[in-house]
C-alpha cells in the first residue's frame, strides 16, 4: 500500500483528486499537464482488447503480471462465444491466467466496469484498463481511466503507466432530481451542454447536493459515461455513502476521504440547477444529439434494451421492473434485460424483478455487454431502431450501420417497451 505523502492529507495545495490521486502513485506532488509514470494499484483487460495486449508482452517476451489478484481478465463482451474466432480470443486469456496467475472473470460473471466497482475499485486507486468506461470506477474516489491494449500490456507486466496529468473541468450540481428523471438524464444533459468532445482528455469531477444525494448505483452512471464528453476520467469525492457501499462489499476498511483542495485550480466550473430537467433521450448517432421527451414526437421501436454496464445495476432493474410489473411489451418490439453481474443477476432473482421481466415478455441473458457492442444477443436489422439503456449510439454500435440506436434511462426503455414506441416514463410513475 502506498504511503500517504504530507501534502495528501489536509495541506492547501490548489489540487484537484486527479492531481492528488496521481502524485500520490508518483510519489511527489504534480500539476496538470505533466507527463509522469505512475504505479498502478489495478489493471485489467477484456476479451476484445486482451489478446493484443497478451500478444505485445509474449512480443517483448515480458508475458508476466505485476500483481496476479489486481491484474483481471474478463471475459464479457462476446460471453458466451458466439464465434470460433471470439472463442480463440477466450483460449488465449484463459491460458495467459494460467500461466501467469492473472485474474480470470469467466462467461457469466459479469461486465467489467460493474464487477470492478464490486470487487476492486477503491478510494485514492489510481485504476487502467483496456476500456474506456473503465472511469466507471471513479465514482469511489479512484482515477481510473482508459487505455490502448499496449500501455495496459505494460501495467500487466510492470505495474506502472504513463500519463498525462489532466486538467479538470468541476460540476456543481444543485437541486433534486425531478419525478422520472434518474442519473442518465442528467449525465445526457451534460453531456449535450458542453458537447461529445468538450471534455477531451480533461478529467470530470462532480459535486454538489444532487451528487450526496444519489445512490452509488446512479453515481456509477455518471462517471461511467464521462467518456462520452471526451473525458480522461470522472470522479466523485467518497461520503458516507461511500464507505456504506464498501462495507457492503466487504471492503469497508479501504475507505478514505478523496477531495480536491477548497482552492483547487479548476480548468472550467460548471454549476447546474437539476430541479427544472426532465426525461431526455440521445438521437443517432452522437451521444450529444439529446432531445427533451417533450420535444419527440411517437418513434416506433423494434426493440428495447435494459442492461450494460452504464444502467444494468439493481436499482436499474428495479426502477424497470416497477414500470413493467402487471403489463406486457408491445408484440412488435422485442425486449430484451441483462443484468451487468451475476450477483445483481442473484439479487434480482431473489426480489423477484426477474419473473417480472419474464412475465412483461423480456428475453433474459447471463451477465454481459450483451448487444451493446453488436456482436451477439440482439443484433439490428437494417433499418430497425433500439431504445438502450447502453452508453454509446455510434452508427453500427450494435453490429448494424443502418441501425439506430436511441439512449434512454432504464424507466424510459421500460415504458417504451409497453407502448412499442419512445414513451415518456412519467405517465407510468
Amino acid at each position: 500500500m502506498l504511503n500517504i505523502l504530507p501534502w495528501m492529507n489536509g495541506s492547501r495545495m490548489n489540487k484537484t483528486i486527479s492531481e492528488k490521486i496521481i502524485g500520490e502513485h508518483v510519489g511527489r506532488e504534480v500539476e496538470a499537464g505533466e507527463i509522469v509514470v505512475a504505479d498502478v494499484d489495478v489493471a485489467m483487460v477484456q476479451d476484445g482488447t486482451g489478446p493484443l495486449s497478451i500478444q505485445r508482452l509474449q512480443k517483448l517476451n515480458m508475458e508476466r503480471v505485476f500483481d496476479p489478484e489486481n491484474t483481471i481478465l474478463f471475459l464479457d463482451h462476446a460471453a458466451p462465444s458466439p464465434r470460433k474466432e471470439l472463442s480463440n480470443s477466450h483460449k488465449m486469456l484463459r491460458e495467459f491466467s494460467k500461466k501467469t496467475g492473472a485474474y480470470l472473470s469467466e462467461v457469466g460473471e459479469g461486465v467489467c466496469h460493474q464487477r470492478l466497482v464490486e470487487d476492486w475499485a477503491n478510494p485514492g486507486y489510481l485504476m487502467v484498463g483496456a476500456d474506456s468506461h473503465t472511469c466507471t470506477s471513479g465514482a469511489l474516489g479512484a482515477f481510473a481511466t482508459g487505455m490502448g491494449s499496449t500501455d495496459v500490456a505494460l501495467a500487466f507486466a510492470l505495474g506502472k503507466v504513463w500519463l498525462k496529468v489532466p486538467e479538470t473541468f468541476k460540476f456543481i450540481l444543485k437541486g433534486e432530481l425531478p419525478e422520472g428523471v434518474y442519473s442518465k438524464d442528467l449525465i445526457l444533459h451534460i453531456i449535450q451542454k458542453i458537447g461529445a468532445d468538450g471534455a477531451t482528455y480533461k478529467a470530470m469531477e462532480f459535486e454538489g447536493e444532487t451528487i450526496e444525494n444519489l445512490s452509488m448505483d446512479s453515481r456509477f452512471t455518471i462517471t461511467n459515461m464521462a467518456i462520452e464528453a471526451g473525458a480522461k476520467t470522472g470522479i466523485i469525492p467518497t461520503d458516507k455513502d461511500t464507505k456504506k457501499y464498501l462495507e457492503m462489499r466487504g471492503r469497508g476498511e479501504r475507505y478514505r476521504e478523496i477531495k480536491a483542495d477548497s482552492d483547487a485550480d479548476y480548468e472550467r466550473v460548471f454549476e447546474i440547477d437539476v430541479s427544472e430537467l426532465e426525461p431526455v433521450i440521445s438521437f443517432p448517432h452522437t451521444v450529444d444529439n439529446v432531445k427533451k421527451i417533450s420535444e419527440v414526437d411517437s418513434i416506433p421501436l423494434d426493440q428495447v434494451y435494459i442492461g450494460t454496464c452504464t444502467n444494468g445495476r439493481l436499482e436499474d432493474l428495479k426502477v424497470a421492473a416497477a414500470i413493467l410489473e402487471g403489463r406486457r411489451s408491445n408484440p412488435e418490439t422485442r425486449l430484451i434485460v441483462i443484468p451487468a453481474s451475476m450477483d445483481v443477476y442473484k439479487k434480482a432473482l431473489k426480489e423477484g424483478l426477474i419473473e417480472i421481466f419474464i412475465e412483461a415478455g423480456a428475453a433474459i441473458q447471463s451477465p454481459g455487454c450483451g448487444p451493446c457492442v453488436g456482436v451477439h444477443m440482439g443484433v439490428l436489422g437494417d433499418g430497425e431502431r433500439v431504445l438502450s439503456t447502453q452508453n454509446r449510439n455510434f452508427r453500427g454500435r450494435m453490429g448494424n450501420p443502418e441501425g439506430f440506436i436511441y439512449l434512454g434511462s432504464p424507466a424510459m426503455a421500460a415504458a417504451s417497451a409497453i407502448e412499442g414506441k419512445i414513451t415518456d416514463p412519467r405517465k407510468y410513475l
